[in-house]
């Protein structure tokens, strides 16, 4: 034991001593680990030496000299040329137009939690912008007014601080400082990581939140776990977790990365005899209190702001219930409703298990099956929701006193636009066709029909689902979850997430077996000349943030797994590490923008996992076989850091294996960050390791060393038009087009470099999108002018020029809502709002 202090204080001094050769290859950040005797075989003491912190962190002006050119050179190749494209790229398409809607308030559903929107919106508010460009589509010009650089500019920043970020991890886990820059400048070099850190997108701040939740972790591992600053390091590992978690869910598995290495920490604790459980105890208290509970309230508040944020009511609010809608401004979503229901009331009548909203139907004909008039759920408020109530004896009486309809009631629904009846018949489902207990739920008749038996539909009332009270005895708006028996057959009423190809419009069936949730259904809007003005009236209770933030969770859930198109770019998870294809971002006057990953940098990393279970599985053969595990500090601390490291590649990597989603080659960019931090650790145990047992090999180590640097910036530069959409020749791109997953189109390119001065880059035509600024008169201050009169996107929108010709137009607010020209013009005189758009239309009279 004295000799390993000795050592250790040896390692502490020469750091001292060496701080401004920090870069050498004789620094050592490694100290020798203590070793007790055990029952059996020796021990490591688990406790972190005193000291290591200085020795794996930043202690000298020559490092953070290092450190400020590392940081130099990633803002030039992150930052590069941000302002080209000048157009929307690939999710752009998604997370900017989530950003505009941010700024105008209109409400939208996505499937990621929304913190990385709000922080891309909160930087374009800052900037100017007042969300009066939609992001529609891949290629769409960006107006003047949009200030998209500064947008990337901030996954810019983000990019940039996560090669921060791994630098100061590798340091905190013992890689030599120099190892530690290089590795850190490969990163800088990746491709892919250039490529999404140049546009709007969440996996920037998703990754930069992720490596900081790692170095706050490694960070709190050099101090004992109740000191002042490894309680700081947790705190800030609970805040980065919280910031991945609330950008992306696969912070969740950064989450249970560290959860992990906290259980393997507890379980060593439990395992020394020397420290008593109590103690353990409060050790895991602190660690879940911080790591769960901090990253819990940071998730709870983005969406908190995220309600209070999207408070206008659109078109996205559909996937939710109008219970969630009644609390958006401007819904439609009916109040003050005639609690009972009863014969002659007009009803609207909606599932209660999907989001397919309201019966349904209209005046097609299915095209299969009876080939009667179609039955489905819509989503939005129509007047073909809209069905009147008849007892089942008495079709085409206008009742004369109020009846209610309790438990039991045997009725007809009469479709009221139509005239059509409710039906369901021995027919095969138009979708559902191969479902044998499923049968077609249609629309039969006509005007005066009195209909016939499979018309007839029993009200169950459902006790447990409804509000208590008379709500279980009789149907009552909204309170009353009720099923309908078809009389005949004795099948349910029945949906479920399946659509007809054409309409788009979720299946309604009549089913005899099937979920019991999906058979469910209540009365949203009731309508009933018989009952007086005084008669009692329900709407929807607000719902509270909890009971909103579970809705939309569950809205997330379902939609994300429902994202199972194919779509040309996707790839399967066993295919990332091998980097077999990319996906096109952008294409457009001979370039193009196409995520592809540094090959050499990507294998070596896939080589690394491969690497280390050989020697893991090598070194427990040995061991069952009796011989002693490595003693070398520097084996050691590569096999605990690498395991940990590799834990984050496992836990990041295999739960895509488990969803049957859409995948891309950026859902294993979190996984690859934790393979690298892997791989400059087995470089680093070339340069430590191998040079104790022979002086030559020193040489080799480094060789090996320079000879990935080279090839790292080799392939960096050779690919780098892919990033930056750049100019290409056909050549060039072939000749370094390796695979032919590597599907980027060479034929994209001109032939020669100097054909590009004479190209002419294509232009912004057709509408502009100018300032806002906000008045209290129209929604955001925004006017909108239909007109003959089209201008360019780089040319101002002078209101003279608007009126300067005698075609007709008509001005209309952002909501939709038509204005009278001379109350809009006189507003616009007094700059009470602003132009933001100019639309050619056929026939602006209409």
């Amino acid at each position: 034991m004295s000799k390993n202090r000795t050592s250790k204080e040896n390692n502490i001094s020469s750091a001292k001593e060496n701080k401004d050769n920090v870069y050498t290859l004789t620094y050592d950040p490694v100290v020798d680990f203590d070793f007790k005797k055990g029952p059996e075989r020796p021990f490591i003491v688990t406790a972190p030496p005193k000291k290591i912190s200085a020795l794996r962190t930043p202690n000298s002006l020559v490092e953070w000299f290092g450190i400020a050119l590392l940081m130099g050179i990633t803002l030039f190749v992150r930052l590069y040329n941000l302002s080209y494209p000048d157009s929307v790229v690939f999710d752009e398409v998604h997370f900017g137009k989530f950003a505009s809607k941010y700024i105008r308030g209109s409400f939208f559903f996505d499937v990621h939690p929304p913190l990385a929107k709000l922080l891309f919106a909160g930087v374009g508010s800052l900037a100017g912008f007042r969300g009066d460009f939609d992001f529609e589509n891949i290629g769409d010009f960006f107006p003047s007014t949009t200030p998209y650089v500064a947008m990337r500019f901030f996954a810019g920043i983000c990019g940039s601080l996560t090669v921060l970020f791994m630098y100061l991890t590798l340091r905190c886990s013992g890689v030599k400082p120099w190892i530690s820059f290089l590795a850190s400048f490969c990163f800088i070099l990746e491709n892919a990581f250039v490529t999404i850190s140049r546009y709007i997108l969440l996996d920037s701040p998703m990754v930069c939140f992720i490596a900081a939740a790692a170095y706050a972790y490694k960070r709190f591992e050099l101090y004992n776990e109740t000191s002042f600053k490894a309680i700081k390091s947790l705190i800030c590992c609970g805040i980065a977790l919280g910031l991945s978690l609330s950008s992306k869910w696969v912070g969740l598995f950064t989450i249970s990365w560290v959860g992990v290495l906290c259980a393997l920490k507890l379980w060593f604790m439990l395992g020394d005899l020397n420290r008593p459980v109590c103690a353990t105890i409060k050790s895991a208290g602190l660690l879940a209190s911080l790591l769960l509970g901090i990253p819990l309230v940071i998730y709870l508040f983005s969406f908190y702001i995220h309600f209070q944020t999207l408070i206008y009511d659109s078109e996205a609010s559909s996937f939710f219930s109008s219970a969630f809608r009644s609390t958006l401004i401007n819904n439609q979503i009916p109040k003050n409703i005639l609690a009972d229901v009863g014969v002659g009331s007009t009803i609207t009548i909606r599932h209660v298990n999907t989001m397919g909203g309201y019966l349904h139907s209209h005046d097609i004909p299915y095209e299969s099956g009876s080939e009667q008039q179609q039955i489905t759920l819509y989503p939005h408020l129509d007047m073909n929701n809209d069905w009147l109530v008849e007892l089942y004896d008495e079709p085409n009486v206008v009742p004369t006193s109020f009846q209610n309809i309790t438990d039991g009631t045997k009725i007809k629904l009469k479709h009221v636009s139509t005239q059509h009846r409710l039906h369901s018949h021995d027919h095969k489902p138009p979708v559902s066709e191969n479902a044998d207990w499923q049968k077609e739920v249609s629309c039969y008749g006509f005007e005066g029909f009195a209909g016939d038996g499979n018309d007839d539909f029993i009200v169950e009332i459902d006790k447990d689902a409804s509000v208590p009270g008379p709500a279980q005895e009789r149907v009552r708006a909204i309170q009353t979850k009720f099923r309908l028996r078809h009389a005949m057959t004795g099948c349910l009423l029945f949906s479920h997430d399946v659509k007809l190809p054409k309409v788009g419009q979720q299946e309604v069936t009549c089913a005899t077996q099937g979920l019991p949730s999906l058979t469910l259904w209540y009365v949203e809007n009731n309508e009933n000349p018989l009952l007086p003005a005084d008669a009692e009236r329900v709407s929807y209770p607000t719902p509270s943030f909890f009971e909103k933030t579970i809705e939309s969770h569950k809205k997330m859930w379902s939609i994300n797994n429902g994202l199972t198109e194919s779509h040309v770019y996707e790839s399967q998870p066993f295919s990332w590490p091998f980097l077999t294809r990319g996906i096109s971002y952008w294409s457009k006057d001979h370039r193009q923008v196409y995520l592809l990953g540094n090959a050499v940098m990507w294998y070596l990393t896939t080589a690394t996992v491969a690497i280390f279970a050989v020697i893991l599985f090598t070194e427990l053969i040995r061991y069952q076989l009796g011989y002693g595990l490595p003693t070398n500090k520097e084996v050691i601390n590569f096999h605990i850091q690498s395991f940990h490291y590799l834990l984050g590649w496992t836990l990041h990597y295999v739960p895509f294996f488990l969803m049957g989603r859409q995948l891309f080659l950026h859902h294993y960019l979190p996984s690859y960050y934790f393979g690298i931090m892997a791989f400059a650790h087995l470089l680093n145990l070339l340069v430590t390791y191998l040079p104790n047992k022979h002086q030559a090999y020193r040489f080799v180590g480094n060789a090996v060393v320079v000879c990935f640097t080279s090839a790292v910036v080799y392939f960096f530069i050779k690919h780098q038009a892919l990033g930056y959409g750049t100019p290409d020749t056909q050549s060039s791109c072939s000749a370094n087009q390796w695979f032919k997953g590597w599907d980027y189109a060479c034929d994209n390119y001109l032939a020669n470099l100097t054909d590009y001065d004479n190209l002419e880059l294509s232009k912004p035509t057709g509408t502009l999108v100018n300032s806002v600024s906000p008045t209290d008169n129209l929604v955001n201050g925004n006017i909108i002018v239909e007109t003959t009169t089209v201008k360019e996107n780089d040319e101002p929108i002078d209101l003279d020029s608007v009126l300067g010709d005698n075609n007709p137009k008509k001005f209309i607010d952002q909501a939709g809502n038509e204005i009278d020209p001379k109350v809009a013009i006189e507003m616009l005189k007094k700059q009470e709002g602003s132009i933001v758009k100019v639309e050619k239309q056929k026939n602006v009279a209409q």
